[in-house]
Parts: structure tokens; C-alpha cells; sequence
């Protein structure tokens, strides 16, 4: 029985070094990372982006809204909703490799307790195998339970006041909602960036199955090209698959769910291949057709390839233009005054007749404003508000009842049409009320 003998491979004729690559995608990538860490830290402590769930607020960009303020909510959540899906449409997955908290203080653990062993195992080498990993593993455990311990007060800052979860936090608290919240959390973190990290993405994760649907073939994506027989060029180094942080061989698909675009095995290709006088064979490209470094108009650079993405970017466009129009429309003290019709007219000892209102006072601002109210269009009229004006404090909501007061004029009606001014200090413009003053029927000239 014959057997046929494989064909030997040709080997790869080593060519003169290249120099370096230009771009090295990991540095960028975790400069990137740093800048997003700082972001997710700082919107919750300077009221970039909170809920406050105790006190029922919301704050976006430093405004403390209501949370029945529904023109700014919709046009924040749209906006959010479609940068969101236009991020996977153009980029594919690099929100998650990127921007992503969950990957980045993954990569984080990862690269810590890497670390740990090493210093363990170089500067206490005269201890045993198993004492050395025992004492790695209790360094790594605690770093990160104080990291967990830090980024749960972060994250639940987006819901609890944190000035009032530092307090929680110094005593103690595990009774309140806020505390076994942050007790919680912390527990959840630490098991995360101790044991879960990357699997998250591929098991839990629902955006990364959501952007398989969104992607279609022009979006951006990690792809390898190779020739074939002996006219491939990969030397099976295996450095591609050993530096993917997400364990995938990147040579198999570009489509595979693991596969978050990061662009390591870009950087480790190029190194390895330009020693050798070839370049990487691993880049960049806007979906599996369009060659790589292929000379372009800047908008298809960019991502705007098709009409589909304009359609896009004019949404987002409309809806952050609209929140910033709801954001300038916004007063920081609301006022709302509506007449008590209980009684709809009272007459009084002097022959004046007085009408009841009702007023609502809320300060959403962060210093104290004092309120004034005018009478215009009413001849004569008094305002029974005490004191006048009314001092409102921070977050502060105050309701009174008041009188006007007013007698009957020439060219006076049953029923007569008049405006309440309201001017808040720190205000240029005051609020105006459109109301109405009844006297008694037959009792005006």
C-alpha cells in the first residue's frame, strides 16, 4: 500500500528588517482607556451624569432636573440610545475594547495579578513554589478588593448622593438601602475582576450579542489576510493568539463574538513580520472587501460610507440639538401659581375683593434665590404673600396660599384679565402668569 508523501512547505526567504510600524494600536488603546476611567469617575462626583433615586433627581451636564422633566429626559435618553447603536453600526466593537468599564478594569486585574506573581517570584525566590503563589494570590486579592471597594463607591454614586455615601462608608452602614447597596456592589465587583473579567463579555454581556445584529458589511472590523499554499506568508509565531486578552485566534474570523476589535493582534503581527522584512498581515478594514491602507476620501475614513450612516448622524445631531434647546430652555427656580377656585371671590371689610392662589415654589439650583411676585394689568392690587420676597434654599420646595386684593375700576368686569409676574434673583427675565380676578357679579362699575 503506497502512501503520498506531503508536499513540504517552502520556506519564507527572510528579507532585510522594515522599520517599525508607525501606529501601535495597544499604547493609543490604553491612553484611551485612562481618559474613560477618569470620565466614568468624574461624572457622578462633579453631577455630569447622576440619578439620585433618594431625592428623585437627575443631573445632566451640572442641571438638576425633576424627574417629570420629560422634554430633557427623552431627548438624553434618545441621543444615548442611538450613539450607542451608531457606535457598533460604524466601529463595530471597539466601545468594548476601548471605552468599556468592564474591560478595562478586567484587562486591569489581569495585568495586577501578572504583575504579583513576578515581583513574588523574583524578589522572595528563596520561598517555595506554593508559598510564593499563596502569597501572590493574597496581594493580588487584597489590591483588588481595594480597587472593588473604590469602584463600587463610584458606581453607586451614580444613584446615591455621594457625599452622603461617604458618610454611609465611614460608619459602616450595611442597614440602610444605601449601604447594602454599596456592600453589594462591592461583593459583585470582586468577584468580577477576580474570577469572572472576560467571560462577562462572551456569557453575560448583551451588547456585544446586540452589535452582531447592528454591524453589517461595512463596518469596521479586525481582519487577517493571508495568501494561501506557499504563497502564505504566516509563520504560525503564534504571538496573535498568546497577546489576545479575549484567548481567539484572530485567523479563524473576524466575526467571531469574542473578538472585541482591540488590535493587539495587529501591533504583535506587525512586530513579528517586519523582523523577518514583511509586513503585518493583520489590519484594519471597513468590512472583508475593502483592502487595507487602501487611499480614500476622508469621510470614508471616518465611517461614513453609505447613506445609511448620514441618516444616522442627522438623528443623533437632532436629538443632542434638541437637549441642548430643552437644557437653555430650563430655569433653575420653577415656579407654578394656579388660583384656588374653592371660593371664588371673598369680600372684605374695605369693599375690596379678594382672590385665592395658590403658589409652588422649587429652587433646583445649588444657592439660595429669593422670589418676588408683581401684579400687572390689575389697577390697585395687593399681594398678601409673607414674606415678600420669598427665600427658597438649595433644593428647596416651598407652597403657599395668598390673596389678591383689588377694587373695582372703571371699564372693570365680572371676570378680568391680569398677569402675576414672577422674579427670581439671579434671573434676567421674570416668569409670567396669564390669570384671571372675579368680582362679584353687578359689583364693578
Amino acid at each position: 500500500m503506497s502512501t503520498t508523501a506531503t508536499k513540504p512547505r517552502t520556506p519564507i526567504r527572510r528579507l532585510p528588517p522594515l522599520p517599525p510600524p508607525e501606529k501601535l494600536y495597544h499604547p493609543l488603546r490604553k491612553r484611551f482607556q485612562l481618559v474613560c476611567f477618569l470620565i466614568f469617575v468624574a461624572l457622578p462626583l462633579l453631577d455630569l451624569m447622576r440619578v439620585d433615586i433618594p431625592g428623585k433627581r437627575f443631573y445632566l451636564a451640572r442641571f438638576e432636573l425633576e424627574i417629570n422633566e420629560f422634554a430633557i429626559l427623552f431627548f438624553a435618553l434618545m441621543f444615548m440610545m442611538f450613539l450607542i447603536a451608531a457606535v457598533a453600526l460604524f466601529y463595530g466593537r471597539l466601545y468594548c475594547s476601548y471605552a468599556c468599564p468592564q474591560m478595562i478594569f478586567s484587562e486591569w486585574s489581569r495585568g495586577v495579578q501578572n504583575r504579583t506573581r513576578k515581583w513574588v517570584n523574583k524578589r522572595l525566590a528563596s520561598l517555595g513554589p506554593a508559598a510564593r503563589a499563596t502569597l501572590a494570590a493574597v496581594i493580588f486579592y487584597a489590591v483588588v478588593g481595594i480597587a472593588s471597594v473604590f469602584l463600587a463607591f463610584v458606581f453607586t454614586s451614580y444613584f446615591v448622593e455621594p457625599r452622603d455615601l461617604v458618610r454611609r462608608l465611614m460608619h459602616f452602614d450595611i442597614q440602610t438601602a444605601g449601604g447594602i447597596t454599596g456592600a453589594a456592589v462591592t461583593a459583585i465587583t470582586f468577584f468580577d475582576f477576580a474570577f469572572l473579567r472576560q467571560r462577562f463579555c462572551t456569557t453575560v454581556c448583551p451588547y456585544g450579542y446586540l452589535q452582531g445584529v447592528i454591524q453589517d458589511k461595512q463596518t469596521l472590523l479586525v481582519i487577517y489576510r493571508d495568501g494561501t499554499g506557499d504563497q502564505k506568508m504566516c509563520i504560525e509565531c503564534g504571538k496573535c493568539v498568546r497577546i489576545c486578552e479575549m484567548g481567539i485566534d484572530i485567523r479563524n474570523s473576524p466575526y467571531q463574538i469574542e473578538c472585541v476589535h482591540c488590535g493587539d493582534c495587529i501591533d504583535a503581527c506587525e512586530q513579528v513580520l517586519r523582523r523577518v522584512g514583511r509586513p503585518g498581515l493583520i489590519h484594519y478594514a471597513w468590512g472583508e472587501q475593502t483592502l487595507a491602507g487602501a487611499a480614500e476620501p476622508w469621510h470614508k475614513r471616518w465611517g461614513f460610507r453609505d447613506a445609511k450612516r448620514a441618516v444616522i448622524l442627522c438623528v443623533l445631531t437632532f436629538y443632542l440639538c434638541g437637549l441642548g434647546v430643552a437644557l437653555s430652555m430650563r430655569r433653575p427656580v420653577l415656579v407654578q401659581i394656579t388660583p384656588d377656585r374653592s371660593v371664588l371671590f371673598k369680600k372684605l371689610d374695605d369693599g375690596r375683593i379678594a382672590n385665592l392662589m395658590r403658589i409652588k415654589i422649587a429652587n433646583r439650583g445649588r444657592s439660595p434665590v429669593e422670589v418676588r411676585l408683581t401684579a400687572d394689568r390689575l389697577p390697585g392690587a395687593e399681594l398678601t404673600l409673607d414674606p415678600d420676597p420669598v427665600a427658597v434654599g438649595p433644593n428647596q420646595h416651598i407652597e403657599r396660599t395668598f390673596e389678591v386684593r383689588a377694587r373695582p375700576w372703571p371699564g372693570s368686569s365680572q371676570i378680568n384679565h391680569f398677569r402675576l409676574l414672577a422674579e427670581a434673583s439671579h434671573e434676567s427675565s421674570p416668569q409670567i402668569f396669564e390669570m384671571t380676578f372675579i368680582f362679584p357679579e353687578g359689583d364693578h362699575p
